[in-house]
């Protein structure tokens, strides 16, 4: 296990796990932890034998969100350069920072406020515990939101739905989060880990070039348009298609066989 101050990374095989760590401030994100995570989704993505990662939380809480007046301040004087250059920007919202190729699900319980719920919907998958709550409240402070709740929200939940709860910074419950499509299961507590690692498990089994490729190309259809996401969808099939884990993917079906994917 990797140890920062407000961030732990442990790997379990394939499987990496990244765990806030600030429960005595209710894994508020200060601009450190912000940081920490940067650089734990970074060393993920360039981890050549993890193939999907786990975000989830010590404590009572996932998150709850901005420690405000810090960030606030950070913001104003780093402007859009707040995530460092070389690093995973968790949310994928301009400014500096590459963009995650790796499949990364989130698992949610407590509070998930502000810049939670914006890293929940960042993420592929989403899980929460049954007794979840949700508010995306920055209007309150006289900010919009600023971790993509303005485009992922919206093109997650639906228009009225998301202008709900974005002007008036309203919370609601696991039910209504599922209802709204942000998060794809609502389990009791006590599962929510276990299935969160079951699903990482179960796509690491994959082939890594096949499942990258599917989340950057589902990407571009969502960034894009439909039609340029489908005109590139041949050359991916032929390029997987080629590979030695496409060749393997092949042999196993005729053979009738799981297939062993080896990353290549």
């Amino acid at each position: 296990m990797t140890s920062y101050a407000y961030i732990l990374t442990e790997k379990k095989g394939p499987v990496f796990s990244i765990i806030l760590n600030r429960p005595s401030e209710r894994n508020a994100m200060n601009t450190q932890m912000i940081f920490e995570l940067c650089d734990a989704l970074t060393k993920y993505e360039d981890d050549t034998e993890a193939r999907c990662a786990v975000i989830h939380a010590n404590g009572l809480h996932f998150t709850f969100g901005l420690e405000l007046q810090e960030v606030a301040n950070t913001l104003l004087e780093r402007g859009e350069n707040l995530f460092p250059p070389k690093s995973i920007n968790p949310w994928d919202t301009g400014g500096t920072g590459r963009i995650r190729k790796k499949p990364v699900i989130c698992a949610v319980h407590g509070f998930c406020l502000t810049l939670g719920i914006e890293l929940l919907l960042a993420c592929d998958i989403g899980l929460a515990a049954e007794k979840t709550v949700f508010a995306q409240m920055e209007v309150q402070r006289g900010i919009p939101p600023f971790g993509g709740a303005t485009v992922r929200f919206v093109r997650t939940a639906g228009w009225g739905n998301a202008m709900k709860y974005i002007l008036t910074g309203d919370s609601f419950d696991a039910k209504e989060a599922y209802r709204m499509g942000i998060v794809q299961e609502v389990l009791p507590k006590k599962d929510l880990l276990p299935r969160a690692f079951e699903l990482a498990e179960k796509i690491s089994a994959q082939a890594p070039l096949a499942v990258q490729a599917s989340i950057a190309n589902a990407r571009k259809a969502l960034e894009e348009g439909q039609a340029p996401a489908i005109s590139e969808l041949f050359s991916i099939t032929i390029e997987n298609l080629r590979s030695p884990d496409g060749q393997e993917g092949v042999r196993s079906f005729l053979e009738k066989r799981n297939a062993v994917f080896k990353g290549k």
